[in-house]
Parts: C-alpha cells; structure tokens; sequence
C-alpha cells in the first residue's frame, strides 16, 4: 500500500505560481488542461472533504465538473498567511487548478466564485450528507457533470428552504442513476410490463422492481411510490414515507456496509 508520499507528484512546498487571475464572469469558462504534466486550470468545484497533511498542508477530495471526484494536495493551506487558508470550504463554489497525473495532484490555485447562499442549520447537515454519499460512491476520476449540475441544485434548493426529505430523494436517485445502479423503477422485472400504481413491490437493488410476495424482507413499496419516484413526484406523503425506505436501503446495499455517519444524524434530528 502506498504511502501518501508516493502517491503525490515531486514538488516542493510552495505550491506552484498561480495562473493569471481569472473574474467572476470567466470562472464559468470552459477549463483548460495540458495532457504534457496534466494540468487543468479553472475547473468548476467543490470541496467535499479535507484532512490534515504533514504540518502546513491538506489532502482534500474535490467535487469537479469536468473530472468528477479529485484528490488534490493543498501545499501551505494551513499557514496563517496562505490565501487558500479562507478559500477551501465546503458548500462554496470555486475554481480550481491542480497538476500532476499522480492519484493526488498538487493544487494550484483555487478562487472563490461565489454565487450561492451558505448552508445553515439542518440544510448543512443536509449537505455534509451528500457530501458523504460523494465519497463513498463515487469512483476518482469519473467525470460525471449531468451530477455535479444535479449537486449544485440540491445545494441551492436547500440553502433556499425547500423540503430536505424530498430535496434529498432525488439527488439520491440521480447518485445511482449516473453510478449506474439505478434500475428503471416503471418496470416489473419479472413481468416485463409496467409497474401497478395498486400493487405491492419490492425492489432488487441489483436487477429492479418486482412483485412482492409472503414474508418479504425487504422493504415493500406501492407501485404508486415506484412511478412517483421514477417522475420525480413527491407531493404525496405517502411516497415521501416509503421513498425514504427504499432509498435507505438501496443505499446500504450499494455502500456494501459502509456506515453513513451524517445519515444517522440526520435521522436522529428530523427522521429523513
């Protein structure tokens, strides 16, 4: 197993001169990037998460557009003086430059953008748990930019108040949608035909929807809850109620037993 050392390109502490100070307005431009040394250069992203690295520095897993999930070293980040100090936090939109082909690349630059209301109360613990679901689901290096709009949205709509438990469901679903896990939820796998908004299902996380039988143990769902979920309607409480169950399980199933930390707090406070 590698160590973090090996894992990171060869430069020294101080990080790299930063590219030629970008707007507001071109932040949004589409990134560059030079297959020579694999830099990329104002791509749009966010902090998911960060850990300390020998004395001044941070390891932190990127949420990119264009590059999905990225580990990057942030070189003298802890300093008192580093400008990147007040730069690298969750929620905040940024653009940000790194280098190196390495599993860690080394951070070049990172700006604030801006743009978007902070996160408080319950809608930061909201984000702290999509933030996790990020981590553990998604593979580096996968660029996934439909989920990183779908992202940025949810963080939107919670920063704006609107209903976490739904907000919620759907950026779950669209995880496992873009993962490819995510079965078509209007389809009877065993019958072929269309699901019944009056029947009872279950469903398989690896194959899809079907009929449920005696003694399920899995958790069994209306057909109704099923095509909701699959247009992306929430309004009856009755779907919220079994959504949360299935996407629980669902969830579990596919982080093969890992825990979700902010998840059980999350259910502690307000039963999402």
């Amino acid at each position: 197993m590698p160590s973090h050392d090996d894992l990171i390109d060869n430069a020294p502490e101080q990080a790299a001169p930063p590219p030629a100070k970008r707007t507001r307005a071109s932040a949004s431009a589409p990134a560059r990037s030079s297959a020579r040394d694999g830099r990329v250069l104002g791509q749009p992203g966010f902090v998911l998460h960060s850990y300390p690295y020998k004395e001044t520095s941070l390891i932190i897993d990127m949420f990119t557009r264009d590059h999905g999930r990225v580990g990057v070293v942030a070189k003298g980040a802890k300093r008192p003086f580093s400008k990147l100090r007040g730069v690298l936090q969750t929620f905040q939109p940024l653009s940000v430059s790194w280098s190196g082909k390495s599993e860690l690349r080394t951070l070049i630059d990172a700006e604030w953008v801006g743009g978007m209301l902070p996160l408080e109360r319950t809608a930061l613990l909201c984000g702290f748990y999509l933030n996790e679901l990020l981590v553990k689901l998604l593979a580096r290096d996968d660029r996934h930019p439909a989920l990183f709009d779908h992202y940025v949205s949810t963080l939107n709509q919670l920063a704006h108040g609107e209903p976490a438990q739904i907000v919620l469901r759907k950026f779950e679903r669209a995880l496992l949608k873009e993962t490819g896990v995510a079965a078509d939820l209007s389809r009877c796998t065993t019958t072929r035909s269309r699901v019944e908004a009056g029947g009872d299902y279950v469903v398989d996380p690896e194959r899809g929807a079907r009929e449920a039988g005696a003694g399920e143990v899995w958790p069994v769902v209306l057909g109704k809850t099923l095509l909701d979920m699959e247009r992306e309607d929430y309004t009856d409480p009755a779907t919220q109620a079994q959504s949360k169950q299935l996407m629980r399980f669902l969830l579990a199933h596919h982080l093969g037993g890992q825990p979700l930390n902010t998840r059980q707090i999350l259910i502690d406070l307000m039963q999402l």
